[in-house]
This record gives structure tokens, sequence and C-alpha cells, in this order.
């Protein structure tokens, strides 16, 4: 495939400094034009008064401000002055995330944990921001060195943030230098979720994901890129399940790690507590019986930020309280952060410090409400897990640790046009976090025969 990508990383401002002159004599059959220029006098005067005009579809350089050391001092404050409960009165993590382990996080993060290393980390990177449906949209821009590199769009989910694909950016826009060729590289662009980072927060509703999905199209082409790929995880699996549902003639198809893949009776039975349904496969029962424990278990954040978010003031004032919520996103990866933080056991590629960086973006930007509201935008519009009906090129990657692991018996029902599918030996719901090599080399494998 032959790409026609033009970047257009400029900023576009116009700085109107018509002058005209009407002269009070005109001819008669000169009126009508002399009158346009008038207003267009009046026009450019006006504007003047006000300062240059700004396109709203300029895209305008990013920089992440320092925060003042003042703000970090106060949240080191917070976090070491923490109001604590008693321990839990059972020996796991069934009634969510234990003291043990959420007292080894607050004092790493009071005493040794470092932002700056992440606004460092940040401001190395191309970084813009763009005005799509009255929102500014933040977002990380790096093109390949490589010829023809594919342009892709990757969408983060919560609780995230950009930083969760900062460690998959080289390997995909340069594959050479990671064991892959040439023909493999991306020119990568990863936005901020409305609400979430740098970002602006939505006043209004409609922000869903089906909203996302068209403006990320609106950004895409605003970039030049006439053809490209999606990809995504959790919100970003939603998000890119949309896109591929709306079909915008310029996608050429989507990679899902967190797939729709659940037909309605069995999504439906699941979310009601009944036995799994008979005729089912192995590969079907086992995910079936992992969806029933997450909806009944698993994703009460989901039940309370789709029904009552703007209640959650305690996550915007505590930041471990905060910190605690984000960690009880699902049973495998709350384990996996215990043992980081309690045992010093490694979870993947993640550090304490990865998963400090996620939280601190959170707190210092003020986010924790205005993201979650996007659970409130969706609920009782758009099924989580069920089938979407995509229409295009779908690559599906299976982590074992995942949610569900979604079998391929679904996943050929789901996506029509399945065009790859891999089940992998390690890694979970942050794949791209926890296994940036993996994810990687899933990302090019997915997308290779749309490359032709």
């Amino acid at each position: 495939m032959k790409n026609k990508n033009i970047p257009a990383i400029v900023i576009i401002t116009f700085a109107l400094s018509l002058g005209l002159i009407v002269s009070s004599h005109a001819q008669s059959n000169n009126s009508k034009a002399n009158q346009k220029e008038v207003n267009i006098a009046q026009a450019t005067a006006t504007q003047e008064s006000k300062g240059p005009r700004v396109d709203k579809d300029a895209i305008r350089p990013f920089h992440v401000n320092v925060v003042p050391e003042a703000e970090l001092t106060e949240l080191r404050r917070r976090i070491n002055a923490t109001k604590w409960p008693e321990r839990e009165t059972v020996t796991d993590a069934s009634q969510g995330v234990q003291l043990a382990t959420i007292q080894a996080l607050a004092r790493y993060w009071g005493t040794e944990y470092d932002w700056r290393k992440v606004e460092a980390r940040l401001n190395a990177l191309p970084q813009f921001i763009t005005e799509i449906d009255g929102l500014d949209i933040h977002f990380i821009h790096v093109r390949s060195k490589h010829e023809n590199a594919l342009p892709l769009i990757v969408t983060h989910g919560w609780p995230g943030s950009v930083i969760e694909q900062m460690k998959i950016i080289d390997p995909l826009t340069n594959p050479t230098a990671y064991g892959g060729n040439a023909s493999d590289a991306f020119h990568l662009v990863i936005p901020s979720m409305p609400g979430y980072g740098y970002s602006g927060k939505p006043t209004t509703t409609g922000w869903d994901v089906a909203h996302i999905a068209r403006a990320w199209v609106v950004l895409m082409k605003r970039l030049g890129y006439t053809k490209f790929v999606a990809q995504g995880g959790d919100w970003g699996a939603l998000v890119v399940d949309q896109m591929g549902v709306q079909a915008a003639p310029e996608l050429l198809g989507i990679h899902t790690n967190l797939p729709g893949i659940f037909p309605a009776d069995i999504d439906g039975a699941a979310f009601s507590g009944a036995p799994a349904p008979s005729g089912l496969s192995d590969d079907e029962k086992v995910a079936y019986e992992r969806l029933q424990f997450v909806y009944q278990k698993g994703i009460g954040y989901g039940y309370q930020l789709g029904l009552r978010p703007q209640t959650m003031y305690g996550i915007v004032d505590s930041p471990v309280g905060l910190a605690a919520y984000f960690l009880d996103h699902d049973a495998r990866s709350l384990a996996h952060i215990t043992e980081l933080f309690v045992d010093g056991r490694p979870f993947g590629d993640l550090t304490r410090d990865d998963i400090l960086d996620n939280i601190t973006i959170t707190w210092l930007t003020n986010t924790a409400l205005s993201g979650a509201r996007l659970y409130w935008e969706v609920w009782g519009k758009f099924g989580y897990f069920n089938v979407k009906g995509v229409s295009i090129p779908v690559a599906v990657s299976v982590f074992p640790e995942e949610l569900y692991p979604a079998p391929r018996s679904w996943a050929e029902r789901a996506y029509p046009k399945l065009i790859y599918y891999n089940k992998l030996d390690k890694g979970g719901h942050f794949a791209a976090w926890e296994q940036p090599k993996l994810f990687s080399e899933e990302v090019r494998a997915g997308f290779r025969s749309l490359r032709k």
C-alpha cells in the first residue's frame, strides 16, 4: 500500500491587516464592490481589536508545564496525612485493595517517587493540541523515519493516560532497532481521551465512545493521513470498535486486545449470573465464566461511575483514595500490583514508578471525575463486551490475564473480516504497558496484511 502521508504539524494563525480605503466619490456601478470592501474593512478592524484570529483547526505544539514544587509538596503532605482504616477481615483481596498494599504504595509515593522524571520524558516527545468539536484534544505524534510507514492511532483506557503507551512508541516507529523490519514501521498518534490528562474536559454531555471515534478520524485527517489504522484496549477497544462500525473510508482496519465478542444472549446470561449455557466449547465456557466473574465481582467501579460519577469527590480530594480506586481495576492486575509494592516482585515491564506515573498525572490534572464521566456517557448506550457489528478488517490479540480470553469462534462471528487472531502466553489487561515488546510485535503482525 502506498500512503499519501502529508504531515501538517503547523501552527496556523491569521493576522489580518487588510487596509481598505473606500472613496466617497465611488461610481454607482462600483457601489456593490465598494460596499463589500467596507464590510471587509469593518470586520478586519473588529478582529484586530480582539487580537489575532486562531484557526480552530490549528495544530498547536504542546509542552507539559513544570508543576510548581509547592504543588508536589502538598501532594506528599496529603499522602502522608492519610487517615487509615483498619485492615480487611479476610486474608485475600476479596474485600478490595488490601491495607498493606495501599500503605506500601503511599510510603513510596510520599517519600521517594519523582514526578520530574515523567515531565522530562513527556517533554522529550512531540506533543500537540488541536480543537475538535469545541474541545481541545492533546496528543503525542511521532513520525517514523522509515519510508511508507503506516499511520496508527492508539487509544488508552481507564484508569489511564498516554503514559500507558509511551513504551511502545519507539518499537512501533523504529522497528529495526528492536529486531523488526522497516516495512513494519508506523507513524504513531496517541491522543488523550476527552477529560483525561492534558485534553480538555467536556462541559456538556455527548462525548461517548462513538463521538470519540468520529473525532479520531477528524484528527488523523487533519494530520494529513489519507489512510490509517487504529488500536485500542480497555476504553480504547470500545473506541476502535465504534470506528469499525462507522467505517470511515480512510480507516483500513483495527487491532484490539479487548475484543467485543460476546453474543447478546451469552452476554445477558453472564450478567444475570445464570450457569453457562449448554453447548459451549471449552474455550467459550472459560470466557463465559470469566465474564460472569467480571460482572459479579470485578467492575464495581463501572457501575458506580456509570450511574453516579459526580458523587466520587473522595478520589478528587484524597490522593490515596484515588490510588486505591485506580488499583482496584481487575483482580489479576491488582494481585500483581500488590506483589510489586509489598514483595518487590516484578509485574512484567511495570515498575512502581509506572503505576504512580499514571495515578499522579490524573491527580495533577484533576481529571479523576472528568475521565470517569465516560462511564456515565456510555451507560445503557453501548455494551462493554458484546458484539458491536464491526464491518472492516480486524486483528485480535488475546492476552491470557485479560478480563476474559476471547475464543476464536466468537471472534470470527463478531468480526466477519477477522484478518489476525493470536493467543499470547503472558500479559494482561494493560498489555501495552506491561508487555510492550509482545504488544508491539502483535500490532505489527496484526496490521501486516493491510500494508499490501
